[in-house]
């Protein structure tokens, strides 16, 4: 052993052993701030066990039993899959939601749309007009906005006696099993803020050159709306188009207070959910409505899969 390798071993600091001290203390700060980030996480991590991954594994388990909230669940296997295909009920929840999905959303999103571009003008009182607009968005499909909207749609309603008045009698839009669903869809049409204000924001992005050369290669308005407007909007349709479709799946309040929790008239508003609120809190069969919840979700999953799958197709980014 020379003599400054002894040196070097009996003054660690010289070789780089000074750095050890530094390393084991950084180690340390790494550890207590990521206690302390836990610590801080904690609250979030307990309500997502316990409010949502908790009683969703526990419905999973659910549907397969058959439980009526009063006495132990017992387990019946896939029997409450197996009764969905013989329920009648259950296949008319299913058409009644499809029909208000298929119709309901492009609606509010060529109505949305539509305003927005009206609302993208320069026009006096602009900002007025914009708030008018989105405030039914805000109040949405609340118990009290149902419950007016059953009033104006009743048999003395405000749209009945508008019509009287242009000497046309009609009965009651809700108690009509032919008009009783457009009335629900009417309802949700109306609060078409949020999706407007979305596509007006969207508006404001789009790059003026790209209208400004349209023009100039002669594209007449539908076309730069075609060409240029749409493509460059597609990523916030379809964000909406995801949004306002699951929001439309998951469809309650108002078909359970205008139609009055029974899905009438003749099960013509008896949307999914409400069919499975039926089941589940009315008639007790919990396992059955926690099987018609978990298909819900499959459903909803395997829709979320197929739009982003074919969102490469159609959605058109800055950066491509």
């Amino acid at each position: 052993m020379t003599a400054s390798t002894a040196l070097i071993n009996e003054l660690p600091g010289i070789a780089g052993g000074a750095k050890r001290p530094g390393r084991v203390k950084r180690g340390l700060l790494q550890k207590r701030e990521g206690r302390t980030a836990f610590l801080f996480l904690l609250p979030w991590l307990i309500g997502l066990i316990g409010l949502t991954l908790g009683p969703m594994i526990y419905s999973l388990y659910l549907s397969f039993t058959k439980y009526n909230l009063l006495s132990a669940p017992q387990w019946i296997g896939i029997d409450n899959f197996v009764k969905m295909t013989q329920d009648p009920r259950y296949w008319e929840s299913v058409r009644v939601t499809l029909v208000y999905v298929v119709i309901s959303v492009p609606v509010v999103l060529i109505v949305s749309m539509v305003v927005a571009l009206m609302m993208n003008a320069s026009i006096k009182f602009i900002t007025g007009y914009r708030a008018l607009f989105y405030l039914p968005s805000l109040l949405g499909a609340s118990v009290a906005i149902a419950t007016l909207w059953r009033q104006i749609f009743g048999d003395s309603g405000l749209v009945n006696n508008a019509l009287a008045a242009l000497g046309i009698h009609h009965g009651s839009w809700i108690g009509d099993p032919s008009s009783a669903l457009g009335v629900i869809i009417s309802l949700n049409a109306w609060a078409f803020g949020s999706t407007m204000i979305i596509f007006l924001a969207g508006l404001r992005q789009v790059p003026r050159e790209l209208y400004e050369a349209a023009s100039v290669d002669g594209a007449g308005r539908l076309r730069r709306f075609w060409s240029v407007t749409l493509p460059s909007m597609s990523p916030l349709i379809f964000f909406s188009l995801l949004l306002d479709t699951v929001h439309a799946f998951q469809a309650f309040t108002g078909a359970y207070v205008i139609s009055g929790g029974n899905g009438g008239p003749a099960d013509s508003t008896l949307f999914y959910t409400l069919y499975l609120y039926q089941q589940g809190f009315t008639q007790l069969n919990m396992g059955y409505a926690s099987a018609m919840a978990w298909v819900l979700v499959v459903v909803l999953a395997g829709f979320t899969g197929f739009l982003f799958f074919t969102a490469k197709y159609w959605v058109h980014y800055g950066d491509r």
